[in-house]
C-alpha cells in the first residue's frame, strides 16, 4: 500500500533508522526525510530530503503541500540531558513543532500524526515498579515536562478537532547504528562502543540504577504497528506505555562480560543521575498489548549479542 510520509527530524537517533525502514516498506520515492542538517550517506542516498526548520510554520507547510503528505512522524526534539542546559531552547522546539502539525492536521493538510513522547512524563513520586499507564505524572526535567505538555495537547486535538495523532512512551533506546542524542540513557550505547574501543567504560550513572530500555529495531517497529492499526483500536490519544526490558548498568556490564570477559566499568555519576532517579524502573505495557497487540522481540541478552555482533565489524 503506497503512502506519501514525512518524517520531521529525520537525522536524528531514531529519525535515520525510522526513514531507512518506512523506505524499505513503502517505497523509497514516497518517504520524505528532513532536518535542520543533513544527515547521513545511507539518509541522504536513499530518498527525498528537504532542509527543514520544525518550528517554522510555513516552512512546514510548504513542505507538507509540496509533496502531498498524508503522515507525518515528528521526530524533532532537545533529548532530556541537553534540554536542562538549554531549557527555553528545547521548550520552544519541542512545543513549537508539535503545535505546527497538530494545526496541519486540524486544517486537515495531513491524515495522521506520529509523535514521540517518553518515559520522562513520570517523576518522583510515580510508582517506579511497573508503572503503569495512567499514574502521578509530575516531570521535574525540562523534557519531561514538555513530553506531558505535549501529550495533554495530542489527547485535546483528537477529542476536540479529531485529529488522529499517536503517540508512544519510549523508554532508553539502543542502537548500533546512530550514535546517541544526549540522552540520559545514552550510557547503554556508549557502552557497547567503550567495551569495544577501550575495554573499560565509566558510567554516569550508580551501578544499580534499573531504567527501561528498548533495542531500536523495536521502538521502530512499534511505530509502524501503531500507525498501521486501525482506527478503532487507538483507545489512548494521550500516549501508550511502550517496554521491552528493564536493567541496571551493573546487568548490562555483566551481559557484556559474556561476550568480553575482561571488560571492566567504573561510576562517576553526574547530573544524569538525579534525572534518571525520577523515571520508572519498568513498565507496564499492557494497554498496548491489548489494543494493538504490541511485544517487544529483543531482551538484554539478544540485544548485547546485536551490539557486540554488529559494532564489533568497525574495531
Amino acid at each position: 500500500m503506497q503512502k506519501s510520509i514525512l518524517i520531521i527530524g529525520a537525522c536524528g537517533q531514531i529519525g535515520t533508522e525510522l526513514t531507512l525502514k518506512l523506505r524499505e516498506l513503502y517505497g523509497e520515492e514516497c518517504v520524505v526525510a528532513s532536518d535542520i542538517r543533513e544527515g547521513s550517506d545511507s539518509l541522504m542516498q536513499s530518498g527525498p530530503f528537504e532542509l527543514l526548520d520544525a518550528t517554522n510554520y510555513e516552512a512546514v507547510e510548504d513542505v507538507i503541500l509540496y509533496h502531498e503528505i498524508e503522515e507525518v512522524y515528528l521526530m524533532a526534539a532537545m533529548l532530556s540531558a541537553t534540554a536542562e542546559k538549554f531549557p527555553e531552547r528545547a521548550w520552544n522546539l519541542n512545543m513549537n513543532s508539535l503545535f505546527n502539525v497538530l494545526n496541519l492536521a486540524k486544517e486537515n493538510k495531513i491524515n495522521k500524526i506520529f509523535w514521540p513522547s517518553s518515559i520522562a512524563v513520570f517523576g518522583p513520586n510515580t510508582p517506579r515498579d511497573m508503572t503503569p499507564q495512567n499514574s502521578i505524572m509530575e516531570p521535574s526535567t525540562v523534557y519531561g515536562i514538555s513530553k506531558l505538555s505535549g501529550e495533554r495537547w495530542c489527547e485535546y486535538y483528537h477529542n476536540k478537532y479529531n485529529v488522529d495523532v499517536r503517540s508512544l512512551r519510549y523508554p532508553g533506546l539502543i542502537s548500533w547504528k546512530t550514535q546517541p542524542g544526549g540522552g540520559t540513557t545514552d550510557y547503554a550505547v556508549e557502552i557497547y562502543h567503550d567495551a569495544l574501543s577501550k575495554g573499560n567504560y565509566q558510567c554516569f550513572l550508580k551501578e544499580d540504577t534499573k531504567l527501561p530500555m528498548m533495542f531500536m529495531d523495536d521502538a521502530i517497529r512499534a511505530a509502524i504497528e501503531l500507525m498501521d492499526s486501525d482506527t478503532g483500536q487507538i483507545k489512548v490519544r494521550s500516549s501508550y506505555n511502550l517496554g521491552a526490558m528493564s536493567f541496571s548498568p551493573k546487568e548490562i556490564s555483566e551481559s557484556i562480560k559474556q561476550w568480553l570477559p575482561d571488560f571492566s566499568i567504573t561510576y562517576q555519576p553526574d547530573f544524569r543521575q538525579s534525572i534518571a532517579d525520577t523515571w520508572p524502573s519498568s513498565i507496564d505495557d499492557s494497554k498496548a498489548k491489548e489494543d494493538w497487540n504490541w511485544a517487544a522481540e529483543f531482551d538484554l541478552t539478544k540485544t548485547t549479542a546485536e551490539m557486540i555482533n554488529q559494532l564489533s565489524k568497525n574495531f
